[in-house]
């Protein structure tokens, strides 16, 4: 930023734009970097999130997951696949849209995002806090 404030008052300077132009141009950069560091520290809190996976079965098969934000991309994708070829899970996991939970983590979604409610009393809830 420090550069683009120089080449402001170097215009001002050489005459190219007046002192009122310049200091609306500076002050312009000023809060277009306030809001980079803004968004910049909200991304860093999200990131301290935690992705909590939740499968309540009517069998007494309960299985708790919780994924640092910073691992589910990776984690989700190597996971769902390996519990898809599983047959004991695969009908836990195979209405789960992976891509769904990426795109919501990627948007920076926060609450629960996933909830699945079978007929015999299964539940799957994936929720992001």
């Amino acid at each position: 930023m420090k550069e683009e404030i120089a080449r402001v008052l170097m215009m001002v300077q050489e005459g190219k734009i007046d002192t009122d132009k310049g200091s609306e141009l500076i002050q312009i950069l000023k809060e277009k970097e306030e809001a980079g560091s803004k968004l910049s520290e909200k991304s860093t809190e999200y990131l301290d999130k935690t992705l909590k996976i939740r499968v309540v079965s009517a069998e007494n098969d309960n299985v708790t997951v919780n994924l640092p934000i910073k691992l589910v991309k990776v984690v989700l994708m190597a996971g769902h696949s390996i519990a898809a070829s599983i047959p004991q899970s695969d009908k836990y996991v195979k209405d789960i849209d992976i891509n769904l939970i990426i795109d919501a983590i990627e948007n920076e979604l926060d609450g629960q995002i996933v909830d699945v409610k079978s007929a015999n009393g299964d539940t799957v809830s994936v929720i992001i806090e």
